[in-house]
């Protein structure tokens, strides 16, 4: 007898689109402890090859990867294993983004009650170099009924 998925399916895909401001890269960065003039020194950053302030590499990566808590928990309890991040631009003040998640793999895990659910992430630009990849992630989440 197979199984069939209870939290998830393979090929489910959700997907957000977001610009990112000036104010929210300065407040992330702060938040987080980066104090790197490149995320908030508009003068600085502009005479970088970035020409302009730029958000931390994890100020992005928490955007995507919240994504999977905000979906999965609005049907089921779910929490994060395994995140791997690749990041392949800068994401420039201004930047409009397009960020999605596809589902590759579901494995349900008896001795858990739930599922082992595989995903696949990317954030491109979809404004100035539209279609740009900014960063591709993959993941791995725990979905049951109860943590």
């Amino acid at each position: 007898m197979s199984y069939a998925p209870r939290y998830a399916q393979i090929g489910e895909t959700f997907e957000r689109t977001l610009t990112i401001d000036e104010d929210s890269i300065r407040a992330f960065a702060a938040t987080c402890g980066d104090f790197n003039p490149l995320h908030h020194d508009a003068a600085f950053a502009q005479r970088t090859r970035f020409g302009g302030l730029i958000a931390c590499g994890p100020h992005t990566a928490s955007l995507l990867m919240a994504m999977t808590a905000t979906h999965f928990t609005q049907r089921c309890a779910g929490v994060g294993l395994d995140f791997s991040l690749r990041f392949c631009a800068a994401v420039r003040a201004g930047d409009t983004l397009s960020m999605r998640w596809t589902v590759t793999r579901v494995e349900h895990k008896p001795s858990l009650n739930g599922e082992f659910v595989t995903l696949r992430g990317e954030a491109r630009r979809i404004d100035g170099d539209a279609g740009t990849s900014v960063l591709t992630a993959s993941g791995l989440l725990l979905l049951t009924d109860k943590l």
